[in-house]
């Protein structure tokens, strides 16, 4: 599959007091085109900050954001808008994206008329209720005159997603569009979405702190899992999920509630060395999930930084151990 969105050895520090925080180290992602990637990890791990600058939100401190092939901040102005006319966002808090003081037609209206997609506000108020019945809010009319406050959390959370689709994008970031949603609504959300990706062949950068949503949403994708600014294990969801190989990925895994509670109570957990998570103002050299790992191996994990290694499945690991482990099974397959 063709790439649509590359990042190369992408960082981002930012300036706190008289400290310089690096809140991306160095991540490398593809994304191909009609593919879903989730990027997962915990709060402070990078992972939107990661997303900002795959949107050209932020501007990375190093590194490269490519988009079919051309670093983004290398564009000319007109190729630049293209760009961002293409690539579009899902916010995380719909009650604070949506101006308030908008109805949900002119919401809806100002970037069709913005990019001259629409002729005139009538045909832009048609276009608009049509966007509304593409993201199931029906009848229209019921919509295009309210304000957003009228609306409950999934409706304005609808209405988010129909304003990233005026433009007509074949890239979507998506920060934490569920999260603040009830369960219910987040199923019937992330299903739309996906309906999105079989009729429109929509590209989706999906970014969350919920492996439950992940698998859901992305199990015939990949998912990424980043820790403190870095890609640990990246993979095809369903070997990540079946046979996580990364011991922070087993952490997360172990963590997730099962629908039986017996089954929760009874899950194993892995066993960390240490349940605080380091600062980003001080981050453990060698791995940084060292102090935490229960696989730490001194003079090695607290000394190198592990690179991403192919395992094979077209899975990737940042682990000293795991690495070691798999090159030793591939030399006892090689014939003496």
């Amino acid at each position: 599959m063709a790439a649509m969105m590359e990042l190369f050895n992408l960082e981002r520090s930012f300036k706190i007091g008289r400290s310089t925080v690096r809140a991306v180290d160095g991540v490398n992602l593809r994304v191909n085109e009609g593919e879903v990637v989730c990027v997962v990890g915990e709060s402070g791990c990078g992972k939107t900050t990661t997303g900002k600058m795959a949107v050209g939100l932020l501007r990375p401190t190093g590194g490269e954001v490519r988009y079919r092939g051309k670093d983004i901040w290398q564009m000319t102005p007109a190729e630049f808008r293209k760009y961002r006319q293409a690539v579009q966002i899902i916010h995380q808090d719909p009650y604070s994206s949506l101006n308030p003081t908008q109805t949900i037609g002119d919401i809806l209206a100002a970037p069709l008329m913005r990019h001259s997609i629409a002729r005139n506000r009538l045909d832009a108020r048609n276009r608009a209720a049509e966007l509304l019945r593409t993201v199931d809010l029906t009848p229209p009319n019921d919509f295009l005159d309210k304000y957003p406050h009228q609306l409950s959390g999934g409706q304005r959370q609808r209405v988010s997603v129909a304003r990233a689709l005026t433009v007509h994008p074949s890239f979507i970031m998506a920060d934490e569009a569920v999260s603040m949603l009830d369960v219910s609504i987040r199923v019937s959300l992330l299903k739309m979405l996906g309906r999105f990706r079989k009729e429109m062949g929509m590209t989706y950068l999906f970014i969350t702190h919920d492996l439950a949503v992940a698998r859901f949403f992305a199990w015939d994708g990949r998912i990424a899992v980043m820790y403190l600014g870095r890609v640990v294990e990246i993979g095809p969801t369903p070997r990540l999920i079946g046979e996580p190989q990364h011991p922070y990925t087993k952490a997360l895994l172990s963590a997730i509630p099962e629908a039986d509670p017996r089954a929760t109570r009874n899950k194993e957990r892995v066993a960390l060395r240490s349940m605080d998570v380091p600062s980003l103002k001080n981050v453990p050299p060698g791995c940084s999930f060292h102090p935490r790992c229960p696989l730490f191996v001194p003079g090695l994990c607290d000394v190198e930084v592990p690179k991403l290694t192919d395992i094979g499945h077209a899975t990737e690991v940042a682990c000293h151990v795991v690495a070691a482990e798999h090159a030793r099974a591939e030399g006892s397959k090689v014939p003496g």
